[in-house]
């Protein structure tokens, strides 16, 4: 039995911040953002908006649309980077608020990879026979961590959450493929609380994001297309094989290089970067809830899912769409 996706939601915050919106708080223009990036605008959240209400909307709306009870659900993962608290997990926060009591629950870090690294957990607990359905949820809330001084920066992330429900079917995820590489970790990061005990008197102050861009860039355009490739041959197709390519929404060169190296036209990658914005683990239930909602996909496609970032990690998944 492999995981099938039966369901999706998302939700963005309804706060609109516009290239030339950022062109009032920090030194630059749309054409500068949109030439190097893809971005012409991504969603922020409001004053009363956190991840977990933002992944509960999106898990709503999944599980209308998988046309599933809270109460049937045997598991919930959440890929995020951006939880509100520590303890408890976003994922208990859900089930709480959906009422989903028979679920376990359980939050995921794997930054931009996250939802990829959800769907081939909840696949395994599928083979293992634990369990027979899951919620993903991708959610992030990066404009708590981003500095808006910063315009390297704070022109690339923005909020949002995506979600699917999954079931164990005869069909579905074919092939998936994770990665990670530990010495390259310091190339995207933000810093937790410094230790502050009463032998350690003074508290720092908060760090936020840091990208090396050229170096992650540099990640991706290698490493993506290999692991792609992989993921592929582990299920026995080619890249033509691929009806769509829907990947982490993080820069249109990035998107764009490669899908050259795959030898395959832009066309069968869409995107949304452009008016969302890199959302990390958000992003790819994000543009699979969009892409469906604009009826791009049909029964029987063949559709290639693909994430990296932070870690550095990447991995891919290759299903066949019920």
């Amino acid at each position: 039995m492999r995981a099938q996706i039966i369901g999706t939601g998302s939700y963005l915050p309804e706060n609109i911040a516009t290239n030339d919106f950022l062109s009032t708080i920090v030194d630059t223009n749309d054409e500068w953002i949109s030439s190097r990036t893809g971005i012409h605008s991504r969603h922020l959240v409001s004053e009363h908006e956190t991840s977990a209400s933002m992944a509960y909307e999106a898990a709503k709306k999944a599980l209308d649309d998988a046309h599933m009870k809270p109460e049937d659900l045997d598991l919930i993962i959440v890929a995020t980077c951006t939880a509100d608290t520590l303890v408890p997990s976003t994922a208990c926060d859900i089930q709480g608020r959906l009422g989903a009591d028979r679920a376990a629950a359980f939050d995921l870090n794997a930054a931009c990879s996250g939802f990829i690294y959800a769907l081939s957990t909840a696949d395994s607990f599928f083979q293992s026979g634990m369990y027979k359905n899951a919620l993903l949820v991708g959610v992030e809330t990066l404009s708590r961590i981003v500095d808006w001084n910063d315009r390297s920066v704070c022109v690339l992330f923005a909020d949002g959450a995506g979600a699917a429900v999954v079931e164990a079917a005869d069909t579905g995820l074919m092939a998936c493929s994770l990665g990670s590489d530990g010495n390259k970790s310091n190339a995207l990061i933000v810093k937790n609380r410094e230790n502050h005990n009463p032998f350690v008197p003074e508290e720092k102050p908060m760090d936020f994001l840091y990208m090396n861009g050229p170096e992650v860039f540099k990640f991706a355009v290698k490493t993506v297309p290999k692991s792609i490739l992989k993921t592929l041959d582990d299920a026995g197709l080619t890249p033509e094989d691929v009806d769509l390519f829907l990947l982490h929404q993080a820069n249109l060169r990035i998107n764009q290089s490669i899908a050259h190296k795959l030898k395959i036209s832009m066309d069968k990658f869409p995107c949304n970067m452009d008016h969302c914005g890199n959302t990390s683990g958000a992003s790819i239930p994000l543009l699979l809830d969009e892409v469906r909602q604009k009826g791009m996909i049909k029964s029987g496609d063949t559709i290639v899912l693909a994430g990296f970032g932070a870690g550095l990690t990447w991995g891919s998944a290759v299903l066949t769409w019920k």
